[in-house]
Formats: C-alpha cells, structure tokens, sequence
C-alpha cells in the first residue's frame, strides 16, 4: 500500500560537493553521489557477484536470525530504512516482525520509488511510505508514523563507508529522526583478509569498475562536465591503518577538464577518492554506537564470522558509570 512520494532536489548539494571534491588535496567526492538511478542499478548487480559476499551473507543472517529480532522488537513499529536502494533484505525483516509501517529513506528518488512501489505490491497491507532524503541529516518522520514506536533498519554495512567521526553523527542524526526508546538493527562488515576484501571490490566481471566511474558520467550529465571517463580507472585498494577499503578513480594520464564552468587540471597517477568500506570488529561496532547514543542489545554473526547484524536501543545519555 504505497500511501505518499516526498521528492527532493540534490542537484545543489552535488555541484557543492563535487566542485570542493575535485578542488581538494587529496581529491575526494562524497560515496552517497555514486548513488544516482543508474549507480543504484549498477549497485544491485554488484550484490550478485560471487565475489561479493556482504549481501548474502547478510541476507542469510536476516532470515535465519528474524525470529530472535522479532521476540526483541516486538509487533506494530515502523520500520525506518536508511538508503534503502532497492530494498532486497527488507522482506526478510518485513515478513516476520508484524511492522505497522514501512519508510524507506533513500537520496536517489527514482530508484526509491520504483522499489517502493514493488514492495508495497509484495505487502499489500502495509503502509509504505517512501522518503527522499539525504538521510545523513535528522528527518522528520512523515505523518501517520511520528506517534508509533520505530525500528531503524540500516543493513549493507553502509555505516563502514563513513569515516568514524561521520559515522557517530550519522548515529546521532539517525537518533534524533528516531527518538529515544528507538530501535536500530544495523549491518556490520567483520575483518577479514585481503584475499577476500579486494575481489568484492575489484571484481573479474568489472562491474565494480563500472559503478565508480559511472560517477563521472553523472558530473558530465548533471553538471555540464567534459570528464573524459576513459582516461580514468577504477582502483580498489587496502588501507590498513584506517582498516578500510578505498575506491579511487585513478588518471591514466594528465587530464584538463571543466565541471560547472570550472577548470581542473588532474595528473597522471592522481586519483579522486569515491568510497570507503570499513571493517569492524566486534568490540569497534559495539564502541562505535555507543558513541553514537546506541545500546547494543544483541549481535548475531554467520559462521564464518563474515558479517554482523545488531540490534541496538536509542538510550537516553548517562553522566555517570
């Protein structure tokens, strides 16, 4: 039952960000803008990667862990999902918590709509309510879910694309948007070796390749930029002391070229960087949403110790031990 559409315009916040992005020194582009329909789309074909072990890893711990999730969240919350993309791990929490509603929050409105719409014909009685948002900002719920008590639902790891001070206000924000006495179930990429870090992001088929530089065919299309996406490649490296996988795009060769009626001069070897990736352990997620005013409630992880969800409780801030 799809009940409301609430557009937004990022086209101010992108030419922003990518103009200061391309000016900086290192260069860096904020991950969310490698999010636009095409991007999304490119995304989901990522998750179906043998290479790429988050999303089912994931998947499988969401439908075998659910009932536990359930008997902790209990029935009639709203589900609030942070950059729900297309919303494939949503039915395996949808089906068995007995929600009252469900908010998908996504930056990328086409693609938000278009899953919105087909989940809502998957669960015909249940409101759907999709918002478009940069979520990385408090929102205010939408009419008719502000009153009922919510679960946050944040999967994909996406919280490792954040560096950690981003990552606590994200927290935060999500916090306020939630409310104390809040739930949040989030998704957490365990350490691992690079052995199987760098082919989930450097892949045989190249897929990822063409999601990172589909970036630069969103600045050339949305801000008039003459980007020669060619003379760029994607590069997936291992930053050990952040702990982190880092997407660049990287020059092959000295580049001029204009974004929004700006010049930029890029030399051979120079990257801009799109994303990060961080993994966790335990010990770091636990300390990482309390910082952000989480909780930590219960933990489940897959046998190879892979992947982690947690439920986590929005508490009110304590003085003293």
């Amino acid at each position: 039952m799809l009940l409301e559409k609430i557009p937004a315009r990022a086209d101010t916040a992108f030419r922003a960000d990518v103009l200061s992005g391309l000016a900086s020194r290192p260069r860096a582009i904020p991950a969310r803008w490698l999010y636009d329909h095409e991007g999304s789309a490119i995304f989901e074909e990522i998750t179906r990667l043998p290479e790429y072990y988050p999303t089912r890893t994931e998947s499988a711990l969401l439908r075998d862990r659910c009932e536990d999730v359930a008997a902790l969240v209990g029935p009639g919350r709203a589900v609030i999902e942070f950059g729900s993309g297309s919303s494939t791990k949503t039915p395996h929490l949808l089906g068995c918590i007995e929600p009252a509603a469900y908010v998908p929050i996504d930056i990328s409105g086409e693609f938000l709509r278009e899953s919105a719409a087909a989940l809502a014909r998957d669960f015909p009685t249940l409101p759907v309510i999709p918002l478009e948002a940069d979520f990385m900002h408090p929102i205010v719920p939408p009419d008719g879910v502000a009153k009922l008590p919510k679960l946050g639902f944040f999967p994909g790891s996406t919280i490792g694309n954040m560096v950690p001070l981003t990552a606590v206000n994200l927290l935060r924000a999500m916090l306020e948007s939630l409310g104390y006495g809040s739930m949040l179930l989030i998704g957490f990429d365990m350490l691992k070796g690079r052995e199987v870090l760098i082919p989930a992001y450097d892949d045989a088929a190249g897929v990822t390749a063409r999601f990172n530089l589909n970036l630069l065919h969103r600045i050339n299309r949305e801000l008039g930029g003459d980007i020669p996406v060619d003379a760029f490649r994607h590069r997936a490296i291992w930053n050990d002391d952040h702990s982190r996988i880092e997407m660049h795009l990287q020059a092959r060769a000295d580049i001029a070229l204009t974004v929004a009626g700006e010049r930029f001069e890029i030399a051979a070897g120079e990257t801009i960087h799109t994303e990060n990736s961080h993994k966790y352990g335990l010990r770091d997620a636990r300390l990482l949403l309390r910082a952000g005013g989480w909780a930590p409630l219960k933990e489940w992880t897959d046998p190879k110790g892979l992947f982690a969800i947690i439920l986590a409780e929005a508490q009110p801030p304590r003085t003293a031990p």
